[in-house]
């Protein structure tokens, strides 16, 4: 499994599209796949002749966040490995912020866990009308990750995610339009074509100024750096509980 097999590329003229290609295991996030996240960015961060880009995902979901075989497989590395995972997937959540190009995701099916941090790091987020966006961290046993403490209280307030984190609420695509995650409801099967076009109007437009909107929009990214950094430290002191471990347990065994 190699960190390009897990993210494909490819070019239409200025836009560049990133797709998470894991199907089989519903776009989990492993190191291995966020390494080819980071990758792909900085690649494209580093082209001036990519205006924009356009983040989709193959198969029936687009992420279910870290991949919770992959944490407890990982047994008495599973403290290192939380820290290799949950860093970096900061850091792509960083390098997502801190690239000049607007970044237009196309969200399908479930989205669970940290994988809403692609969400909240990309500028234009284009979701289908069936996507739920759940947590689960109090039912695995996990703390949060992915900017659930560290962005999204700032964009729906604070008492709003207490709820959903506490509780294990999902968020419809309703209301992650409604809340200010997510800027339009398309149909799952139009999805990829409305990305493309909306890319494709924003690389018409002028890059200096593009990029100028899209750094005052965000917000620090030192200040991100730093809260996303204490989501990491929470995540690795509680995975490595016994709580956690039975959770994982109970969970994998749910999931069959």
């Amino acid at each position: 499994m190699s960190a390009a097999s897990l993210v494909e590329s490819r070019r239409s003229g200025p836009v560049a599209t990133l797709t998470l290609n894991r199907p089989e295991r519903h776009n989990s996030l492993v190191p291995e796949l966020l390494t080819g996240l980071l990758d792909g960015f900085g690649e494209v961060a580093g082209d001036p002749s990519v205006q924009a880009v356009v983040l989709s995902a193959a198969g029936r979901s687009f992420s279910t966040g870290g991949d919770v075989r992959g944490f407890f497989a990982s047994g008495d590395d599973l403290e290192s490995y939380a820290l290799e995972t949950v860093g970096l997937l900061n850091e792509v959540m960083l390098a997502m912020i801190r690239m000049p190009q607007p970044i237009v995701a196309a969200v399908h099916g479930i989205v669970t866990g940290g994988s809403l941090g692609l969400l909240l790091a990309s500028d234009v987020v284009l979701i289908a009308p069936e996507v739920t966006i759940a947590p689960w961290y109090a039912v695995v046993g996990f703390s949060p990750d992915g900017g659930w403490t560290a962005l999204l209280p700032g964009l729906i307030g604070e008492k709003r995610t207490a709820t959903l984190l506490l509780a294990n609420q999902q968020i419809s695509a309703a209301e992650a339009v409604d809340w200010g995650i997510a800027s339009e409801i398309v149909i799952a099967g139009e999805i990829q074509e409305r990305a493309a076009t909306v890319a494709a109007e924003i690389a018409a437009m002028k890059p200096g100024a593009v990029a100028r909107i899209k750094r005052q929009l965000h917000p620090d990214p030192e200040a991100v750096a730093v809260a996303l950094e204490a989501e990491r430290s929470a995540f690795v002191e509680q995975i490595i509980t016994a709580e956690a471990r039975t959770g994982m347990a109970e969970f994998l065994g749910r999931e069959g």
